[in-house]
């Protein structure tokens, strides 16, 4: 028998520059590949982020590109980076400052390709289960970590329990994102009674809400998972059954909050606050106040356009206050001398850099993402909870600028919404993801 020589894995690279489905399918992959790695890697995720362009462009048909970047979901972000660009001109800020502050923007300009390629795409689940398998193996790593704190990536000096890499609220806004998201496939496997795989989900999200109950969560997915799960309530069940999951809800709540590690977290907010109020000290709570007092001082100086690209520094250090006589022990511990770059609330960061004209770009945006999930299905229901998380959460942290909060927004809005599009009817009106038959 003759024996046909073997196509090597070169070749096959090579020929999806000439076939358009091997193209797309690249594509996809390494869009897969930024959801495996997400959770993981900063540096991973920039890298795959820029071969997933590279291989995006050769498969743009321009007209039909030019078209998709006039819709408002796809023209506010772009308008997001140009504002922060232009808002360079009237900044105080040195010029290395002001092109580091336009970076965090930079990333919402995938949003509008992601859009465009998943609404020719077939293959949008794929992201969503390699995102959810790879926070899977990382809320077991979390489990290592616990039992074992070696068994972690992280510094010596910067170990944390339960965190194997990366620090606990990026952990936690991923574990909440993936156990709340899980509910709608749930509902959908137990109405066609696929029970075993259903199970299995079930099992998962659990997992995660175990882990964050009795080894580590950030306070502010503490505080956005009962308001996501009744949005899903809203949306997806009946009268009645709001009202259980509400009571459900209410008494996991109290019962949560009588484990040991939430009862001292809630003692810790309250010796913060005291610290902060009558001593002055840096305590977490105290400084979010300090930064939001001073923030809302900031922009009552500049309300219209704000103070250019970068300058929250800069209005930083101009406002660090404190006794003359021990001025640098004030910087080192007091609240009232703390300089930062963020004041940890995304309305304000906006507000102070690009008054209100940028607080109008970042609603509108916000807004018309929301709208474009309004639909039913799968993945109008990822795309609803991903903005719904980033809008809470962007109340106690800027996550819209921060790079791992930032990208799954980028990534969740732009391959959901990618999704959503494909299955919409003319004029907007999207179709069911189970539409009834006839």
């Amino acid at each position: 028998m003759r024996r046909e020589p073997g196509i090597s894995g070169l070749s096959v690279v090579f020929s999806a520059w000439h076939d358009p489905v091997a193209r797309i399918l690249n594509v996809d992959l390494l869009t897969v590949l930024i959801a495996i790695l997400l959770p993981w890697s900063t540096t991973g995720v920039v890298i795959a982020a820029v071969l997933w362009i590279i291989a995006l462009i050769p498969t743009l048909e321009v007209r039909a590109f030019l078209r998709s970047l006039t819709r408002p979901i796809c023209v506010l972000p772009i308008a997001f980076l140009a504002l922060a660009l232009v808002g360079t001109l009237w900044s105080d800020a040195l010029w290395n400052e002001r092109l580091f502050a336009v970076r965090p923007t930079a990333k919402l300009l995938v949003l509008p390709l992601l859009l465009y390629h998943f609404e020719r795409s077939t293959r949008g689940v794929w992201v969503f289960i390699a995102f959810l398998a790879s926070c899977t193996l990382l809320m077991a790593a979390s489990w290592l970590v616990a039992f074992d704190p070696a068994f972690t990536l992280k510094a010596t000096g910067d170990r944390v329990c339960g965190v194997f890499v990366k620090n606990y609220i990026d952990q936690s806004q991923e574990f909440v994102l993936c156990a709340i998201a899980l509910a709608y496939p749930v509902m959908i496997l137990l109405k066609e009674k696929k029970r075993l795989l259903a199970g299995l989900l079930v099992a998962i999200a659990l997992s995660f809400i175990v882990n964050m109950v009795f080894v580590i969560a950030s306070r502010m997915a503490l505080a956005t998972m009962p308001i996501m799960i009744f949005v899903f309530a809203l949306l997806h069940l009946k009268w009645r059954s709001i009202v259980l999951v509400s009571m459900i809800t209410v008494i996991a709540g109290l019962a949560w909050a009588m484990t040991p590690r939430l009862c001292r977290t809630v003692e810790t907010l309250s010796k913060d606050y005291s610290l902060y109020r009558e001593l002055n000290i840096a305590t977490s709570v105290g400084l979010r106040l300090e930064f939001w007092t001073k923030s809302l001082h900031f922009i009552r100086k500049a309300p219209i356009v704000g103070h250019g690209t970068g300058s929250i520094r800069g209005l930083f250090e101009q406002a660090a206050t404190g006794p003359a006589d021990d001025e640098i022990a004030l910087r080192q511990f007091g609240a009232s001398g703390q300089v930062v770059a963020n004041p940890h609330n995304q309305t304000l960061s906006v507000a102070i850099q690009w008054g209100v004209v940028g607080v109008i770009v970042l609603y509108a945006m916000w807004l018309f993402h929301l709208l474009l999930f309004r639909g039913d299905g799968l993945a109008a229901w990822v795309g609803l909870l991903v903005v719904v998380q980033n809008v809470l959460s962007s109340l106690f942290n800027s996550h819209l600028f921060d790079f791992h909060e930032g990208w799954m927004y980028v990534l969740g809005v732009g391959v959901a919404g990618g999704m959503v599009l494909k299955r919409g009817a003319p004029g907007g009106v999207l179709e069911a993801q189970h539409p009834a038959k006839p």
